[in-house]
């Protein structure tokens, strides 16, 4: 009998284990030749609905690192999509390449074909590396897309209400540190300035709040210290900077063991997916450090929010009314955190799980 045990250099008995280590229920490796599409999809839960995620395009050092990290961002989506109160499930994508370089209307209709080959199970949008016009092309391919344009009847961007959602977090992580949830005169430090950075930056600075913004991109660093009158700090010295919240809105496990010797905050709360390495190890160091972590699958939901709201149809302005409340919702997980002694990430998983289970069932006895 024939064993396969590498499909394209990827070791299968790795897949399945990663697979059933995150409890996912299935992942679509997508590839085209002529157009050069190399994608992935990840299906994490769909108890409550559809699997729901953005598309990530990034050029991974390797396959492998590109399946982690779209396994880990899918499983976010579950929970995130849980905690929020949508009938909404777990999914992530994302097509290995340059942005900049090796996007094309081809490759984003050819993925859109492979989404709309999953009959609805999996719903897509913007993302890292992605845009509306992308959205656009797939589309063309598959009636399972969102973040279209708000010309052509979609929720344009998520960016805005994904940038509310996280200052509405920040601001009752200020609440339950301080005792009030005034910004004014605070020192944070916005790391990553694309969308959703940038409209945070513009909430931060109208409130009166001295901000320190690093990038990658010069250019952007630049416009948007100008345009709000931020303070531009290189990006390996952020890490240093002697300020009251952390704000990562990049790439995620920027919390680990080697910046938290140097992290001088109170308050960490941002944009950036899966901001700590390790959830538990991290997370309780956090907690014995008294720096107050804001779970990011809970304050980055904004985005998600934006995407439900055009699906469902209820329009932007309760859109903003789901993202003001999760100022509520992020209190109320600092007060079980305290509650049961554990991080506030075990409290906020612990709620997303327990809606899961509990529609879970409600189903399986129906």
């Amino acid at each position: 009998m024939l064993e396969i045990k590498e499909i394209n250099g990827v070791n299968t008995d790795s897949v399945f284990g990663k697979m059933a280590d995150q409890s996912h229920k299935s992942i679509l490796f997508c590839s085209d030749k002529s157009t050069g599409l190399k994608a992935i999809i990840a299906i994490h839960d769909t108890t409550l609905g559809p699997a729901i995620g953005g598309t990530r395009m990034w050029n991974y050092r390797s396959e492998a690192d590109a399946l982690d990290d779209v396994l880990r961002l899918s499983r976010g989506m579950t929970f995130k999509a849980a905690i929020t109160g949508l009938n909404l499930g777990g999914g992530k994508a994302v097509i290995i390449g340059d942005s900049n370089k090796d996007k094309s209307e081809a490759l984003m209709r050819r993925f859109g074909k492979f989404i709309n080959n999953l009959n609805g199970e999996f719903i897509t949008s913007q993302d890292v590396g992605t845009n509306t016009r992308d959205m656009e092309y797939i589309r063309m391919e598959t009636p399972h897309v969102a973040g279209i344009a708000e010309s052509l009847g979609g929720s344009g961007h998520t960016g805005p209400i994904s940038a509310y959602g996280v200052y509405m977090g920040m601001k009752a992580s200020a609440k339950e540190q301080w005792g009030n949830d005034s910004l004014s005169g605070k020192s944070i430090a916005v790391q990553g300035i694309g969308n959703v950075g940038e409209h945070l930056v513009k909430y931060l600075s109208d409130e009166g709040a001295r901000v320190y913004i690093s990038d990658l991109d010069e250019e952007r660093l630049t416009y948007v210290a100008r345009k709000h009158d931020a303070i531009i700090v290189p990006n390996h010295q952020i890490y240093d900077l002697d300020v009251d919240i952390y704000a990562p809105c990049a790439l995620g496990a920027t919390v680990n063991t080697e910046t938290l010797k140097r992290l001088k905050c109170s308050i960490i709360a941002g944009s950036a997916n899966n901001q700590l390495e390790d959830e538990e190890v991290h997370g309780q160091m956090l907690m014995e450090m008294g720096v107050l972590y804001a779970p990011d699958f809970l304050i980055n939901a904004g985005g998600l929010i934006s995407v439900n709201s055009e699906i469902s149809g209820v329009g932007k302005k309760r859109a903003m009314q789901l993202a003001e409340n999760i100022y509520k919702v992020t209190l109320d997980i600092f007060r079980k955190s305290k509650k049961d002694q554990i991080t506030p990430y075990t409290a906020a998983l612990k709620i997303a799980e327990k809606r899961i289970q509990d529609i879970r069932q409600l189903k399986a006895n129906s």
